[in-house]
């Protein structure tokens, strides 16, 4: 009987755990299991359509006159009139005149210089006349071979006292006529020094004058930017030079000025490696118009005003333009496949702005390229593409 207890006793004792160890099992929560699957990275893309561009240069310059000279006068003594146009900021006409310098002694040197010449021109008829009397004496052996060499010395002379008398009276003209002074040329006033009554010398300087024809600005140009400009249409008709579009902040708000490309200076400078070219803008104050409002419609171009220059350059075929970000490794962008996996295709960069690249690449319209930047990216990898078009509407 105790040899029976001992054997059932241990045995219960097993059952009763064994089935506690089920029933703990049987309750106890499920476990959650995790997916182990890599999470796709997210790609912007866009579909790719390449497409011709007139390519642009950048550049910046200050207005310049083509011409300016300073007012001298060729004559001395005191100035007794001075026109409204010389003033700084004045405008003036060609021929215009400007200023007057008092011509009463000029006008005495005129009318002596003509009597100086009358008198000339009655010494010489006499000295004429006795040379042609003493030619014929002497065919007649009617007078000394010294008497002839006399007369004919003596209308040699009175000859060239006219001469000199004639120079004279040329001279004392164009002195009176400088006592009026002109521009050559339709411009404005930088600065005078003058005024009513001053006694001004002969070559000293009054004003300081430059033409208004045309503007022109010196716009710096890297020399790997110079490929992007058709530079032989600069030798063609002004309808196919290339065209520039000027801008600045003036009057409070930005306004534009339509040029042309006229010319390329000599020589590359040699600190900047920049070229200059040289930008020219027709007539520009008559810019300054009314419209039938009375509105003024632009202000001019105005010398010594800093513009930013849009210089009309090459065009170029089958150019790309995607983001800054989605150029990879310098030469490099993604295109997606139609199994949403990505390569890596070289492309040729024609020029990196500051928003945008604009590059040559053997794609087809209508691929998918990335437009946003990957942490790391292998050909072939799988992406998840979300589309630009997709993006905008959201």
């Amino acid at each position: 009987m105790i040899k029976r207890k001992k054997i059932i006793l241990p045995l219960g004792v097993l059952l009763v755990a064994s089935l506690a160890a089920f029933v703990v099992m049987a309750t106890a929560p499920e476990i959650e299991r995790k997916s182990t699957a890599t999470e796709l990275p997210a790609l912007r893309v866009t579909n790719a359509m390449p497409k011709d561009i007139r390519l642009k240069i950048r550049s910046q310059g200050t207005v310049i006159p083509r011409t300016e000279s300073t007012l001298v006068p060729e004559v001395s003594g005191p100035v007794v009139w001075i026109s409204p146009a010389l003033a700084s900021g004045g405008f003036f006409e060609p021929g215009e005149p400007l200023l007057r310098i008092d011509a009463r002694d000029y006008q005495t040197a005129v009318a002596q210089a003509r009597a100086e010449v009358a008198r000339a021109e009655g010494e010489s008829e006499h000295a004429a006349s006795e040379l042609r009397r003493q030619e014929g004496l002497a065919r007649e052996k009617a007078t000394s071979s010294s008497q002839l060499s006399a007369a004919k010395r003596a209308a040699r002379v009175s000859s060239a006292i006219l001469e000199a008398a004639w120079a004279t009276l040329y001279r004392s003209e164009r002195d009176l006529e400088r006592c009026e002074l002109r521009a050559p040329f339709k411009g404005r006033v930088r600065e005078e020094n003058v005024d009513i009554g001053q006694f001004v010398s002969r070559g000293s300087p009054i004003a300081t004058l430059y033409s208004t024809d045309f503007a022109e600005i010196r716009l710096p140009v890297a020399d790997q930017q110079l490929a992007f400009i058709e530079l032989e249409r600069l030798d063609a008709e002004n309808e196919t030079r290339p065209k520039v579009i000027l801008k600045a902040n003036f009057a409070g708000r930005e306004q534009s000025w339509e040029g042309e490309i006229v010319r390329t200076e000599g020589e590359i400078d040699s600190r900047s490696r920049m070229l200059h070219i040289v930008a020219r803008v027709e007539d520009p104050y008559e810019t300054q118009r009314k419209n039938t409002d009375g509105l003024e419609l632009s202000p001019p171009l105005a010398v010594g005003l800093f513009v930013q220059a849009e210089i009309e350059g090459a065009l170029a075929k089958n150019i790309l333009t995607l983001p800054r970000a989605a150029i990879r490794d310098g030469n490099q962008i993604i295109v997606v496949d139609e199994l949403d996996r990505i390569h890596l295709r070289n492309v040729d960069i024609l020029r990196i702005d500051q928003e945008d690249v604009l590059l040559r690449v053997p794609i087809e319209d209508g691929e998918r390229v990335g437009t946003s930047s990957l942490q790391w990216a292998v050909d072939g990898m799988q992406v998840i593409p979300i589309s630009e078009a997709e993006k905008s509407r959201t």
